[in-house]
């Protein structure tokens, strides 16, 4: 009797350990299901904590991107008019041609031509132009270059209207001359007589032309007609701003976006106002006086 009994504890304490053994792995196998979850789940958070961080550095830097500007460059301020033409507004002066100083002619650059037709005791023709180009990059912290042009086109029409002591001022569009063009006429007396001014200020893309043309009558000749002197300042402006499509081979720039840097073209410098040098440059130099 006492045999079996201990036979049949011993099967129960057996059976007991087999069951605890079983359930083991199975504990095991839950606790690494969970674990492998957690992992799973906290490579899925920093996935999309990285991806947003991503598109918001690109956000950030779309933001601070501006288009490029069209035009990366000018033409040569005096090869900018043809001869025909400067024989037309400078008859005696084709070769009168003066570049103005400029620390990159990429940006900024200008040109001018005088013409005095002495006639002796019945006087003079006196004739005066410049050309003057402007150039703007885009800037990420300024704006685009075209309309950093635009506000600079504004200013250089009000500039040419507001000169001091111009008598009779009158401004109209012109048409078909880059995007945008005003002519700006007025008179202007000097001691040598009237001069008729003929301003012009033309923007094309990202480069603004401004060409001042007058003329006058001196030592008793008669002054010249002010619409002839229009007339050949529109013709040449139009010329002028043709000749900076072709620098840049007719089609400007891939219109890209543009480093973020300053441009240093961005701000035009003092010898590039046109307007306010064509009224101090209205009366002949010294050396035309004395010759008429």
């Amino acid at each position: 009797m006492y045999r079996p009994a201990q036979r049949a504890q011993r099967v129960q304490r057996f059976n007991r350990l087999l069951v605890g053994a079983a359930a083991v792995p199975a504990l095991l196998l839950v606790a690494g299901c969970s674990s492998d979850s957690g992992s799973g789940s906290d490579s899925g958070d920093q996935g999309k904590a990285s991806a947003s961080s991503g598109a918001s550095s690109s956000a950030s830097g779309s933001a601070n991107a501006v288009k490029a500007a069209a035009y990366a460059k000018l033409p040569e301020p005096c090869a900018v008019l043809s001869k025909k033409t400067l024989g037309e507004l400078v008859p005696k002066g084709v070769k009168s041609a003066k570049e103005g100083k400029s620390g990159d002619t990429d940006d900024r650059s200008s040109c001018s031509w005088n013409s005095l037709d002495n006639k002796g005791v019945k006087g003079s023709q006196f004739r005066w132009l410049n050309v003057s180009l402007l150039r703007f990059d885009s800037d990420a912290s300024r704006g685009e270059g075209d309309k950093l042009a635009q506000t600079y086109y504004e200013k250089q029409v009000k500039d040419a209207q507001a000169v001091t002591g111009a008598k009779g001022t009158r401004s109209q569009p012109v048409a078909g001359t880059g995007d945008e063009a005003t002519a700006v006429r007025y008179d202007l007396k000097k001691k040598e007589g009237t001069f008729k001014q003929q301003t012009v200020v033309a923007r094309v893309e990202n480069v603004v032309v401004t060409l001042d043309y007058n003329g006058a009558g001196l030592a008793g000749d008669k002054a010249p007609s002010a619409d002839d002197l229009a007339k050949a300042a529109e013709k040449a402006a139009k010329e002028a701003v043709a000749a900076v499509a072709a620098a840049n081979g007719d089609g400007g720039g891939s219109g890209g976006q543009a480093s973020a840097s300053p441009s240093k073209s961005a701000a035009p410098s003092k010898s590039a106002s046109p307007s306010k040098s064509a009224s101090k440059s209205a009366s002949p130099s010294k050396s035309a006086t004395k010759k008429s």
